[in-house]
């Protein structure tokens, strides 16, 4: 019967925005971008990671949130984002730093993923001592409690409603693996990015995700590119008059021709990775196989950009995965598989006999404990996809098998992994 329900819940998505009607959810927020931290030191940036109560705006927001800094780089810039992560409708609010404040300010937007609400957002971080507020100067007296104050409004209006979070304790430590579907997130969801484009990839730190999963296909001309469905289609493309398999164009007239729904060019597997390891503090990318055919030319992506990153000192592992068995069959025809880390999607004696260090089951099969325990105690990590509804993966994290979810909506992991005791 719990079988079942899975199943069930994993179609409801579906029942629900098969056949919904079109409509926006545009960012009211124009992003500075600017390079470094102003007053927000690393120990600041530090102190404010954590789980807090929501005191003001409990009826919008929830009654607590997470506070989690991210940043991407530029050459030898870095610029850093504070992401808060509410747990109430897929929703989050994206911050940067506000360089012209006397203290220590932040601006952006707030979000809920599964509506089209959006609105401003205003915050400032302050301590509070004997019930009385002051500035945070990056240092914590005893008796200190961090309060972080501001406003927000909805869509383009200004920030008029109060908020006001209070710091309760710090996140869950345990290491976990929170992997964004898509390069980031689905392109129905209305991100600021299309799905399986370089701008989304610098997007998903900032909704959660501390690794990608990448939709790899083969262009008519054998280069390997980012795009989930087989066909060219409206869901994922601006209208132009091409149609059919993704396979039956070259590289160069799908860089000519076909734009992304939000303007960008559908990018080579070369340039998505090169996009993870130069700007990004993504440390895991699984590499899935969308195409049927020979392997060693991602097989090749993937090791030359998992020396980028050791040169680079990133802790980044870069996976192929076998969704099937013409994925398992392309694998094993390749000459040489030295240095070809692989995570398989079938049964536990596929995997094995592949001797694949990650197993990734399907999560409507369930929890699965025993078969994760079992698979766990060989040394093997396993993970679970592609787990968006919000209640089972608050489950599934309070089972506590897992390694990690990939998800649609890594905001909701990461906001039951950090809340976790």
């Amino acid at each position: 019967m719990r079988r079942f329900i899975y199943i069930l819940a994993g179609l409801l998505p579906l029942l629900l925005f098969g056949c919904r009607k079109d409509y926006e959810a545009p960012v009211p927020y124009n992003f500075a971008n600017q390079p470094g931290q102003g007053r927000f030191t690393p120990a600041v940036r530090q102190a404010m990671e954590g789980v807090y109560s929501v005191t003001e705006g409990a009826g919008q927001f929830g009654d607590q949130v997470v506070l989690k800094w991210t940043y991407t780089h530029e050459g030898s810039d870095t610029t850093h984002y504070l992401s808060i992560f509410t747990g109430v409708d897929a929703g989050y609010f994206n911050l940067e730093i506000d360089p012209k404040a006397d203290s220590l300010a932040m601006s952006g937007y707030w979000r809920k993923l599964t509506n089209t609400e959006t609105g401003l957002a205003r915050l400032a971080v302050q301590t509070q001592h004997n019930g009385q507020l002051k500035p945070f100067t990056g240092n914590l007296l005893e008796g200190d409690t961090l309060v972080v104050n501001g406003a927000y409004g909805g869509k383009t209006g200004e920030p008029t409603q109060t908020i006001r979070f209070k710091y309760r304790r710090p996140i869950n430590p345990r290491p976990f693996s929170i992997m964004a579907h898509r390069s980031g997130g689905r392109t129905s969801d209305l991100l600021p990015a299309s799905e399986n484009s370089v701008e989304i990839i610098k997007l998903a730190s900032r909704l959660g995700a501390t690794g990608i999963e990448i939709d790899v296909r083969y262009t008519k001309d054998g280069v390997p590119i980012l795009y989930h469905d087989n066909t060219l289609n409206l869901r994922l493309i601006q209208k132009n008059g091409l149609a059919g398999p993704i396979e039956n164009y070259t590289y160069q007239q799908l860089t000519s021709l076909v734009r992304l729904i939000n303007g960008e060019k559908i990018p080579t597997l070369e340039e998505a990775m090169e996009t993870v390891v130069n700007n990004t503090a993504l440390n895991f990318v699984w590499l899935d196989t969308k195409y049927i055919g020979p392997m060693d030319k991602v097989q090749a992506i993937q090791q030359k950009f998992q020396q980028k990153a050791t040169l680079a000192r990133r802790n980044l592992r870069i996976i192929i995965g076998l969704p099937s068995t013409d994925a398992v069959a392309s694998y094993q025809a390749l000459s040489n598989k030295d240095n070809t880390p692989i995570l398989c999607e079938l049964d536990t004696s596929i995997t094995r006999s592949l001797d694949a260090r990650i197993w990734a089951p399907r999560w409507t099969l369930g929890p699965q404990t025993d078969e994760v325990k079992a698979m766990q105690a060989e040394g093997r990590t396993v993970f679970v996809w592609t787990l968006d509804e919000p209640e089972f993966i608050r489950e599934f994290i309070a089972e506590n098998t897992f390694d990690g979810i990939l998800s649609n909506y890594p905001t909701v992991v990461a906001y039951y992994h950090y809340i976790d005791q």
